[in-house]
Parts: structure tokens; sequence; C-alpha cells
């Protein structure tokens, strides 16, 4: 098997290898079997898009979506094979993914997380200051989480946080891998 090919559940079900976790169950919502979902972007737009979401309780496991709509900044969804609210509270924590491939076209300029992470990041004097290993939101904008070699043995690590704004950010190149920022190496 290679590293993308597709993996089989148990059951023979295939497992898409471009999965990517957009939120998790947060509770019940009403009293039929409906579910909420805090999606890990301000829309949710992903969640929407998709017609079936893996969740990984008890299993990973595909699940068709009945109908889903947008509810006080989460989403709401009815999921087949989940009828009444116990049965919706079964699935508080659960991760809710679906393929990368899934998800809407952006606008030039515009770029899901996902596609930043692992890209190279080098400020405006050339020099390397490390790997996007994550974004985190800090309600006023989105911040780059950068692994980043702090001494030449490349033993000892450290984090550096960068605002992910045009002041700091000049220009994401995904396909040279990069990310050009306006950041020095002592900050």
């Amino acid at each position: 098997m290679t590293v993308n090919s597709p993996l089989k559940t148990d059951s023979g079900v295939v497992i898409p290898v471009d999965l990517v976790q957009v939120g998790y169950v947060s509770g019940a919502y009403g009293l039929n079997g409906w579910v909420r979902i805090k999606p890990f972007s301000s829309t949710g737009e992903a969640l929407l898009s998709a017609r079936v979401w893996w969740l990984d309780k008890p299993a990973l496991r595909d699940v068709d979506v009945m109908q889903a709509k947008v509810h006080s900044g989460d989403v709401v969804a009815q999921l087949a094979g989940v009828s009444g609210r116990d049965a919706a509270e079964v699935l508080k924590g659960t991760s809710v993914q679906i393929p990368r491939s899934y998800f809407p076209a952006l606008p030039d300029g515009e770029f899901y997380w996902v596609d930043l992470i692992g890209l190279a990041v080098e400020n405006l004097q050339g020099e390397s200051i490390g790997v996007v290993h994550d974004m985190m939101d800090n309600s006023a904008h989105p911040i780059l989480r950068v692994e980043a070699v702090v001494s030449a043995d490349a033993e000892k690590r450290d984090e550096i946080l960068i605002p992910f704004v045009g002041q700091f950010i000049k220009t994401v190149d995904q396909k040279a891998g990069k990310i050009t920022v306006d950041w020095g190496l002592d900050y």
C-alpha cells in the first residue's frame, strides 16, 4: 500500500486519504436527533457543502447528512441513523471530518488553514524562520504557529507566533511551499 492509497475499515468501507477535521459535535439540537457542530471555520461552509461526514465515534465511519444549516454561529444537522435527542447526545465530542476535495473553491489570495500547514516560513531577508505546524485564532485574526529550530544542532525547537495579517504576511506561494513574512529572527 502506498502512502496516498485509501484505507478500508473492517467492514470494507473505503476511508478517503484527504480527510480533514472541520469541527466537532458539541451536543444535541432539539428533540428529533439533530446534532450541533462547532465548526473550526467562521462560516462552516465546508460542512454545509459535504453530503457525507466522517465521524470518529465509536470508530471512524461515514454518515449521510440529511439536512444541515447554520444556527447561531454553529452548524446543526440531521444525520442518517441518529434519531432522538439521546442518540444525538451520545455523539457529543465526536470529531467531524470531510475530504479536503469537498471544500468549496476559494477566491485568489484566500487559503484554508489546512493548506498552510507544512509550508516553510522565510523572512524578507531570505532567512528561514521555520515551518507552519498549526494555526490558531485569537478572535482578532488568525495566527501562524511556526516551529523554529533555534540551535545549530537542530535539537532545540521553539514556537514562533506570527499574526496572519497583511502587515506581516507578504506572500503565500503554495506551489513553492513557502510563506514570506516581514518578521525578524529576533522577534
